[in-house]
């Protein structure tokens, strides 16, 4: 009994082994100093024939409002939203801060404001450089060469060029009705989502996963409660079957938890981000294009270029674009 017990475990603890030697950064196909990974399939022609393919001028806003008591990764330690008024109307009557005085001011209002956040909150997309693998992140970088006081020489967020390309919605929460908590979306049920919205994926689009958590994003605590998220056969399959550029999605932090495996407690961002150089954007607002059964348009967003972070706001939109169907 003892033998076979000691087999076993060593069994195990060879397959969780390899299992973690497996994971490892990628090399970018796109050449050693590349710092934008899959971001390098959009061209000028693809940018152009999906903008010529715009079929009205409504306009979809997939991003959240940002509010003082919003949801945030507060759990692990990350300062939440905050929002203070630096001058008001009266304020500056009574201050004087601009020496004018107080026929002037109260003449001229002045209002102002000033913000502090953790970068990854609100509709946000998340830099290579967010999560790496055995001490490097994608395409090789290592801290010790490429990361100093003032953030990453490498991948940072003011890298990540501004993204038009076609955008495809998969409205899981509309095909399978309500998910579970913590429930993982799988590649089977992307596919019964694209057959039930009659969709084709193309190389390079924009795909954005519906889990409905959007739905709870004014209380946090039922945004935050065991929310449902992609698992990792279904990035695998989006990345490596169907060559997606980007993902997004409008939950907290894209994947499910607890973690689908034991050696990783972020598998999903660090296959993405680390091994294969994919980004991803963060609790959207998806639920307009779901309400409207808009699964095909022109993605068009950009990000704040902050200077070696993680991650940055982003404020994406999308224009419903002529379908072949």
């Amino acid at each position: 009994m003892k033998t076979t017990t000691f087999i076993l475990v060593t069994l195990l603890t060879i397959k969780a082994a390899t299992a973690q030697q497996k994971e490892a950064v990628g090399e970018s196909p796109w050449g050693p100093d590349d710092e934008i990974g899959t971001l390098n399939m959009m061209t000028e022609a693809s940018q152009l024939q999906v903008l010529s393919q715009i079929a009205s001028g409504k306009v979809y806003d997939l991003s959240v409002d940002y509010f003082v008591g919003m949801p945030s990764f507060h759990s692990l330690g990350d300062p939440g939203y905050q929002y203070w008024l630096t001058h008001t109307p009266h304020g500056t009557v009574v201050d004087n801060p601009n020496g004018l005085g107080e026929a002037m001011n109260q003449k001229v209002s002045y209002t102002g404001d000033a913000i502090s956040m953790y970068t990854h909150m609100g509709t946000h997309i998340d830099a290579l450089n967010h999560f790496g693998l055995n001490g490097k992140i994608w395409n090789g970088f290592t801290p010790e060469e490429h990361l100093g006081d003032k953030g990453w020489k490498k991948t940072g967020a003011e890298t990540i060029p501004p993204i038009i390309a076609r955008g495809v919605l998969l409205d899981v929460a509309a095909a399978k009705g309500p998910l579970p908590k913590n429930y993982r979306i799988s590649a089977a049920d992307l596919q019964l989502v694209l057959r039930k919205q009659n969709v084709r994926l193309q190389n390079g689009d924009v795909v954005l996963i519906r889990t409905g958590q959007a739905q709870h994003y004014e209380n946090a605590a039922d945004y935050l409660d065991n929310y449902p998220g992609i698992s990792l056969d279904a990035v695998k399959w989006l990345v490596e079957e169907m060559d997606i550029m980007l993902l997004g999605a409008d939950n907290l932090s894209f994947e499910a938890f607890p973690p689908e495996r034991t050696d990783n407690w972020v598998p999903v961002h660090t296959y993405l981000l680390a091994e294969k150089g994919a980004m991803f954007i963060e609790q959207m607002f998806l639920e307009k294009l779901s309400a409207d059964k808009v699964y095909e348009f022109a993605f068009i967003a950009a990000s704040l270029k902050l200077r070696g972070a993680s991650a940055s706001p982003m404020r994406p939109v999308a224009f419903p674009i002529q379908t072949k169907q």
